[in-house]
């Protein structure tokens, strides 16, 4: 039988610490429509302007800090995972990232030294939640630069897969383990967004931040509203795990500029928390599958800084779901069922969020 090809996709990193290379990185990044969503020279604007000349050495000293032996931490635990994946899909598998290496026209020439047959490709953002700015963005490359090169393949994508049963007994079993120690609180941190990519993604256009308690109140614009996803995926876990509603919450981090993000946000949580008498801080970041710079710079070391400088006496950063053998077998049967058990997790680009 003939063998299935996938790709995964993840964010990306720069190819060094070298601040020439995080610049690059940083300019293809923030010029993207769906990160910074301004016409084309504002963005260049605030780009060119107020970031680039400041922030990469900034950025580069924090890549070097978490930096590991093979690469930047996204790219080698997203390789690795490819890797493990291996053994347990009858399927070519590559990786592309959305910025910077590899691009998805290398992940198809990994695809075609293997079998240069290819009718149809498996797109797999490995971001549980939709947002424009990461799920959309990463599927809509790649499908595009894809595309370019060889227009009459097909395309299935994953669907996010935020409350999905075995994703939720996966991240369950990942974080089980550290409620066994003694701790006051589990913080479940996800990276943040503008509150005005929410109101851009609602498909009603009358729902997000327009509707009293929205991520309450049932409608299509679910489909496509992370901030009701990422709850849904930290209650479905809390109810899961059995933890008592007052040891657990969620927060945003990540914020950047004056502009309204979601709330709460994480570096309040952080300098609130000690004061509420939460001393035994542990801190998972369900928005990513495989730790990155955010979740072990700016979370594990900052934010225990933070935290530890407001009163806390400990903080535990809880790993990504990474190579997980759990979390990889659960992904391996998203994609060997997706035409019968899981066939409603796999659409066209279209379809996405219908």
């Amino acid at each position: 039988m003939k063998k299935r090809f996938l790709i995964l996709v993840n964010l990306g990193s720069p190819d060094s610490f070298k601040v020439s290379d995080v610049r690059q990185y940083l300019r293809q990044f923030l010029m993207d429509e769906r990160v910074i969503d301004a016409p084309y020279l504002v963005r260049k604007m605030i780009v060119e302007g107020f970031v680039l000349p400041f922030r990469p050495k900034k950025s580069a000293h924090a890549y070097q800090s978490v930096w590991m032996e093979e690469g930047a931490p996204l790219k080698v635990i997203t390789e690795n995972f490819r890797k493990a994946l291996l053994p347990f899909v009858d399927a070519h598998v590559s990786v592309a990232m959305r910025y910077a290496n590899p691009t998805p026209e290398a992940a198809l020439r990994e695809l075609e030294k293997m079998d240069s047959n290819i009718d149809e490709i498996f797109i797999a953002p490995l971001y549980p939640h939709f947002a424009m700015s990461s799920y959309e963005t990463a599927y809509l490359y790649v499908v595009e630069k894809i595309k370019s090169l060889r227009p009459n393949v097909k395309f299935k994508i994953l669907q996010p897969f935020y409350d999905e049963s075995e994703y939720i007994n996966s991240l369950s079993e990942s974080i089980a383990p550290y409620l066994k120690e003694d701790y006051d609180h589990l913080l479940f941190s996800f990276h943040g967004l503008p509150v005005r990519h929410l109101k851009k993604s609602d498909p009603t256009k009358k729902h997000c931040y327009q509707v009293d308690q929205c991520c309450d109140v049932k409608s299509e614009a679910w489909s496509l509203c992370y901030k009701h996803q990422v709850i849904q995926t930290t209650k479905l876990v809390a109810a899961q795990l059995k933890i008592p509603a007052h040891k657990f919450s969620h927060s945003f981090q990540s914020r950047l500029g004056s502009d309204e993000w979601i709330k709460p946000y994480t570096q309040e949580k952080f300098e609130s928390l000690p004061r509420q008498g939460v001393k035994k801080l542990l801190v998972a970041c369900p928005a990513f599958v495989s730790d990155c710079l955010e979740t072990l710079e700016e979370i594990a070391m900052r934010g225990k800084e933070t935290f530890i400088a407001a009163g806390g006496e400990s903080f535990t950063m809880i790993p990504c779901l990474n190579t997980n053998l759990k979390w990889v077998e659960t992904f391996a049967g998203y994609f060997n069922k997706s035409e019968s058990t899981y066939q409603n997790l796999w659409c066209d680009p279209e379809e996405v969020g219908k």
